[in-house]
C-alpha cells in the first residue's frame, strides 16, 4: 500500500464487484526499485515480540537489500543564496505534495522556492493507487505496472474479487513530471534542511542548517508527518499503520499475475506458531502483494491500524511465518521498506502561520492510510487559494492569508466528513481478527459507488450516512453485535465533534 503503500500511500471507477475464475496469463514488467525509510513513533504494544525459527525456506530477514537509491538526473533551477532573494512562497520538502504545490503556484507568476535536504533524491516510499484516481489527474502515465483486478482473502473459504484497476506508481516518472512543472514555471531550489521558522506580522523567515536565511509571505510545510513546524492544540491521539515490505526475487509464488492482492486476512500460516496466532487474533495483520512476474514480487505485511503502534518485530515475525507457509523462498531482497503512517487524530490548529500539505495537514485517510492521490488532487485547490492572496493586487498577507489558505484546504464540509472517516478508524481499532474479517466482508458487498468513494475520500456527509446504514444492513449478526457493543463511544465522540465543527 502507500508505504502503507498504503498500504501510504498514501488512493483509490464505478464498476460492479465481480467474481473472476479464469486463470490469468503470464506477464512481466521492469520498473525502478523500492527503498527503505526510517520512522520513529510511539512505543509499540508490550509483549508482542516473537522469534520465528528458520525453516528450509530460510529467513529473508537475514538477507541484505541489494539496491541503493540513486538521485535523479535533472537540471533544476538552483537558488544563489548570495542573491538574498525574497519569495512569495517557500515550500519545505520536495515530496509529491511539495513539488506539485510549488509548480502549481509558480505557474501564476508567484515567486516560489522549494527547500529540501536533497531535492533530487528518489522518494523512499512505495506508492500504490487505484488507477482511476490518477487518471482523473492526468497522471495515468505515471504507473509502471497495473493490475485489472484486486483480490481480498477474507479467510480460507472466502475471497472477493474487486473489478477496479490498481497500479504501482513509478516514483521516478511522477517525480520527473512534477520537477518539470516546477522548472518550467521558474521554481528555485535550495539544498538544505530547515531548522527554524519565525513569523512577523506580514512575513515569515526560515533558517537552514547551512546558515542561510530566507524570507517569504507564506511558508508551506510539506516535509511529512514528523515535522514540528505545524502546531496542534489537541492531543495527537493518532492510530498507526505499520508495515514491513520487500521487493524480492523468489523461486516461485502463488499469486495470479493479473491481480493485486490487496488484503489477505488468512491466519492458517500461524497454526504452528501459537503465540503469534493469539496475538494476531487480537491485533490482526494482512499480506499485501504486487506480483510483477513469476519470480518478482513486492510483499508487505501490514497492521491496518493500531494504538499504540504494533511492534515492528511482531510484523516481521508474522511475515516470515506467512511466506514459509505459502512456500515462498526468497532468493534475493532487492529493496526493503519499513513504513509507519499516523492515521486519524486531530487536525492541526486552524488557522496558523505555517501552512501544511500532505502529512502535515492531516490528509492521510483516517481509515486506510492512503494519501498520495488525494494530496495530488488537493494541491491545485490549495494553490488556487494561495494565488488568490499572493497574486492579487490587494496583496493579502498575515492572518487573513493564513485563514484563507487553511480554510480553503479544510472547509467545514471536509472537516465533517473527516470526522466520519476517523470514526471508521476508531471502529477498526475495536475489532479483533474475526470482527475485521466480518467488516471487510460486508464493506466490499456495498454498492461500488460507496466503497469506491469511501476509499477515495470523496463522499459527502449524507452519502457517508447512507454508507453506514447500508454497511450495517450487509453485516452479519456477529458483526452487528460488534458495532452495537464496541462502537457507542466512538460514535458519541464523532457526533460531538460534528456538532463542534458545525458551530
Amino acid at each position: 500500500m502507500e508505504a502503507l503503500i498504503t498500504p501510504l500511500s498514501i488512493s483509490l471507477s464505478s464498476s460492479p464487484l465481480t467474481s473472476i475464475s479464469q486463470k490469468p496469463p503470464s506477464s512481466s514488467s521492469s520498473f525502478p526499485p523500492l527503498t527503505t525509510t526510517p520512522f520513529f513513533f510511539p512505543k509499540p504494544h508490550k509483549h508482542l515480540t516473537h522469534r520465528v525459527q528458520n525453516s528450509k525456506f530460510g529467513n529473508f530477514l537475514d538477507l541484505i537489500p541489494e539496491n541503493k537509491p540513486n538521485p535523479i538526473k535533472f537540471d533544476i533551477n538552483w537558488l544563489d543564496p548570495s542573491s538574498k532573494s525574497r519569495f512569495d512562497l517557500i515550500v519545505i520538502g520536495a515530496g509529491p505534495a511539495g513539488l506539485c504545490l510549488a509548480g502549481r503556484v509558480a505557474r501564476n507568476g508567484i515567486r516560489v522556492c522549494c527547500i529540501d535536504p536533497n531535492p533530487l533524491s528518489m522518494w523512499p516510499n512505495n506508492y500504490g493507487s487505484w488507477v482511476d484516481e490518477l487518471s482523473t489527474l492526468d497522471l495515468d502515465d505515471c504507473f509502471d505496472k497495473t493490475w485489472p483486478i484486486a483480490s481480498v482473502h477474507i479467510d480460507d473459504n472466502k475471497t472477493k474479487y474487486l473489478d477496479r484497476a490498481y497500479g504501482r506508481i513509478s516514483r521516478k516518472k511522477l517525480k520527473m513530471k512534477l520537477l518539470n512543472g516546477c522548472v518550467s514555471n521558474g521554481v528555485k531550489f535550495h539544498k538544505a534542511k530547515v531548522w527554524k521558522v519565525d513569523h512577523q506580522e506580514f512575513e515569515s523567515s526560515i533558517v537552514c542548517d547551512d546558515g542561510n536565511e530566507f524570507k517569504a509571505s507564506l511558508i508551506v510545510d510539506a516535509s511529512g508527518f514528523a515535522s514540528s513546524f505545524v502546531e496542534y492544540d489537541k492531543p495527537r491521539n493518532h492510530g498507526y499503520q505499520i508495515a514491513h515490505g520487500i521487493l524480492a526475487e523468489v523461486d516461485q509464488h502463488p499469486f495470479d499475475l493479473d491481480k493485486i492482492l490487496l488484503m489477505d486476512w488468512r491466519d492458517s500460516h500461524l497454526g504452528n506458531e501459537p503465540s503469534l496466532r493469539v496475538n494476531n487474533s487480537k491485533f490482526p495483520t494482512f499480506l499485501y502483494a504486487m506480483p510483477f512476474d513469476s519470480n518478482l514480487v513486492f510483499l508487505e505485511e501490514t497492521s491496518l491500524v493500531s494504538r499504540p503502534v504494533l511492534s515492528y518485530s511482531e510484523i516481521k515475525s508474522r511475515m516470515v511465518a506467512r511466506l514459509r507457509h505459502m512456500g515462498i523462498r526468497v532468493k534475493r531482497v532487492i529493496e526493503s521498506e519499513k513504513c509507519v503512517i499516523p492515521m486519524g487524530g486531530p487536525l492541526p490548529r486552524i488557522p496558523q502561520s505555517v501552512m501544511g500539505i500532505g502529512g502535515t495537514a492531516g490528509l492521510a485517510h483516517p481509515s486506510t492510510g492512503y494519501m498520495v492521490a488525494r494530496t495530488l488532487a488537493l494541491a491545485p485547490i490549495l494553490a488556487e487559494s494561495i494565488v488568490e492572496c499572493l497574486g492579487s493586487s490587494r496583496m493579502i498577507r498575515g492572518q487573513p492569508l493564513y485563514h484563507r489558505v487553511w480554510n480553503g484546504l479544510w472547509p467545514t464540509e471536509k472537516k465533517l466528513t473527516r470526522e466520519f472517516y476517523t470514526f471508521g478508524m476508531e471502529t477498526l481499532l475495536k475489532l479483533d481478527l474475526k470482527g475485521t474479517r466480518s467488516f471487510f466482508d460486508a464493506f466490499f458487498e456495498l454498492n461500488p459507488e460507496y466503497w469506491h468513494g469511501f476509499l477515495s475520500s470523496r463522499l459527502s456527509l449524507m452519502e457517508l450516512g447512507v454508507l453506514g446504514l447500508s454497511l450495517f444492513g450487509h453485516s452479519s449478526s456477529s458483526s452487528k453485535f460488534d458495532i452495537v457493543t464496541k462502537c457507542p463511544v466512538p460514535l458519541v465522540k464523532m457526533m460531538g465533534n460534528l456538532v463542534v465543527e458545525s458551530l
